[in-house]
């Protein structure tokens, strides 16, 4: 699924119109993503909790000349299912 097919599904699901269901879409995912660049953690009960987590520098190989590099430490977003969804698809 695309996010065109997921605002029609949003539309067809609340009865907004699309174009109304497009700027709830987007508000939504602006917002998990301000919160997540502030370092905070979002949970919504059921579905899933948004967090990010840090990795540290490390020593990598570059597969083409087998030479060490240096992978620098960098933050990233993980994302933990909860048990009803994990249960609905199961």
């Amino acid at each position: 699924m695309n996010k065109t097919e997921l605002v029609g599904s949003i539309s067809d699901k609340t009865g907004l119109s699309k174009a109304d269901s497009k700027k709830a879409l987007d508000a939504c995912v602006e917002a998990i993503a301000d919160a997540l660049k502030a370092g905070d953690k979002i949970s919504l009960v059921g579905f899933g909790t948004f967090s990010v987590s840090e990795r540290p520098a490390r020593q990598g190989i570059n597969p083409a000349t087998k030479a060490p590099i240096s992978i620098p430490a960098k933050k990233v977003v993980k994302f933990k299912a909860g048990s009803e969804l994990e249960g609905g698809i199961n």
